[in-house]
């Protein structure tokens, strides 16, 4: 099976994590692996939907059938870690970081796809950022196992950006990108009763 294409991106983020968010993941690093499974899990679903529902469009499903492939892999490795240093499977209600996004999405097409597509890349970074700043600070086997992470995220990234700047269809998509990143910065910085793996600064 053929890995994704390496695909060069910017940083997108327009906010950090901030520091008391790793902090609290360190010390509950077993909700983290709980919800990192579960967020595997919501990124292979996502891809699934946009080829159902965007199947006219051979270039985006192809792209996108490889990206399932490979959440769904991470979702297997993350089942494995948490076997591995016991971490047992709990229900975790839903991150309202998914949820913010969503109603950011326009409801007409072309724009829902690209707005779906920058939020894809959002999300791929937001992760990225947050495995690159775990990556050194847990024990192993999960701080090494995300630091690998870390490099896929960028290129799921990559690969989202690079498919809403062929859809754009003559929008300002960077704008747009900024608009949709400014909700995003807020989810993820902001104070947060939770604590998710894309939750905000937990406040407790």
């Amino acid at each position: 099976m053929n890995a994704i294409p390496d695909v060069q991106a910017p940083r997108v983020l327009l906010a950090a994590t901030p520091t008391r968010w790793f902090d609290v993941a360190v010390d509950r690093w077993r909700e983290l692996l709980v919800d990192h499974a579960n967020c595997e899990k919501k990124a292979a679903s996502t891809a699934l939907s946009l080829i159902f529902t965007y199947a006219h469009d051979a270039a985006l499903t192809d792209r996108i059938s490889r990206l399932a492939r490979e959440e769904l892999r991470h979702f297997e490795q993350v089942q494995k870690v948490m076997r591995e240093m016991g971490a047992p499977w709990v229900r975790l209600s839903p991150s309202r970081y998914a949820e913010g996004l969503r109603r950011c999405l326009r409801t007409h097409e072309p724009q829902r796809l690209l707005d779906l597509l920058l939020c894809g890349a959002l999300i791929e970074a937001r992760s990225c950022e947050r495995f690159e700043g775990l990556a050194p600070r847990l024990r192993q086997p999960m701080g090494s196992f995300y630091g690998g992470l870390a490099q896929s995220e960028a290129r799921h990234q990559g690969l989202y950006l690079r498919l809403a700047e062929q859809r754009a269809e003559g929008e300002d998509w960077k704008e747009r990108l900024r608009v949709i990143g400014e909700v995003e910065a807020d989810l993820a910085t902001s104070p947060d009763a939770q604590f998710r793996f894309h939750s905000g600064c937990p406040t407790n």
